[in-house]
């Protein structure tokens, strides 16, 4: 018998003795395992040293899951807080609702921080995170799939995805448009889309990540305007479709800008480190003459004063 449509899982958590495992929850620990995991990758070849890009995200991801659900709080207040609302409910990450907005906004903050504790400049970090972030939200979608989610329209498509109905939270059962799974593609073509440009390009100072950010909105648009959950509207139009407009018009603009200020790569993107280890590629240790002779080409490479701007 051909497939119609796509099941949905009977339950999103299993109990292992009383400890409840939520597929929520895997889907977006799994999502950061794997951008982290790639950041790193691409951290290194930028001549960063491994293990960087963990330590800030201890900094970044908290910031992150804090700033997505502040978001998606504040802009569906009404489970919360509204008439007949829960407000402890805000709480409860696991039951899904994080935007991508605030966790974005707030995890900048954080990995910011950890940046700046590291001596590090912050776009090139999100330059080598950018990918891997694509992916982790790609992973992430599926969280969706697991709650039976923030999907589509109903449509008779082969893809459909089949939805329990749940009168306990007024879920009309049926068939509708997978958009999880829209945005997860989505994701991952953008991740790949990144990728080439920064090797076809050698794009730097925070270009890598302002094009993802202006692939995903793009698509975000989109996929947006397929949902039936409720949302805020402004002018016909959900809140988070002007919300991914307005972003990307900014992301545009930032690559414009930023080429023209500061074009082509950093060559220095973790300067404390590689200074060390370019002494030690002299002959050298960290303080003596080689290490002040990498100082001096750091300095040129960045900008810093003393030396001269690329």
């Amino acid at each position: 018998m051909d497939l119609a449509f796509i099941p949905s899982p009977s339950t999103g958590v299993v109990h292992l003795g009383p400890i409840p495992l939520r597929g929520y929850a895997f889907c977006i620990i799994i999502g950061v395992f794997v951008g982290v995991w790639l950041g790193n990758r691409r951290w290194v070849q930028r001549g960063g040293r491994s293990g960087t890009v963990a330590d800030i995200a201890v900094w970044a991801v908290p910031f992150g899951l804090v700033g997505g659900r502040l978001y998606h709080v504040i802009t569906t207040y009404e489970p919360y807080f509204g008439e007949n609302g829960h407000p402890l409910d805000a709480f409860k990450v696991w039951q899904g609702g994080l935007g991508i907005w605030g966790a974005v906004a707030l995890g900048a903050l954080g990995a910011w921080i950890g940046c700046r504790r590291r001596g590090i400049p912050m776009p090139a970090y999100a330059d080598a995170l950018a990918p891997g972030l694509a992916i982790g939200q790609a992973i992430g979608r599926w969280g969706n799939w697991f709650n039976q989610e923030l999907y589509g329209k109903p449509t008779d498509v082969p893809w459909a995805l089949k939805i329990d109905p749940d009168p306990a939270i007024g879920r009309i059962g049926g068939t509708y448009h997978p958009t999880f799974l829209y945005e997860c593609l989505w994701c991952l073509g953008v991740a790949a889309l990144v990728i080439w440009a920064d090797k076809r390009f050698r794009l730097g100072h925070g270009r890598v990540f302002a094009l993802y950010v202006a692939a995903y909105c793009a698509g975000r648009a989109w996929i947006e305007y397929l949902r039936v959950d409720e949302a805020h509207h402004i002018l016909g139009l959900r809140l988070n479709v002007w919300t991914a407009l307005v972003v990307l018009v900014l992301a545009v603009v930032y690559m414009i800008v930023s080429a023209k200020k500061a074009p082509g790569r950093e060559e220095i993107v973790e300067p404390e480190w590689q200074l060390a280890e370019g002494g030690r590629e002299d002959g050298g240790k960290p303080g003596d003459g080689s290490a002040s002779g990498s100082a001096a080409g750091s300095a040129e490479a960045t900008g810093s004063p003393g030396g001269a701007k690329s």
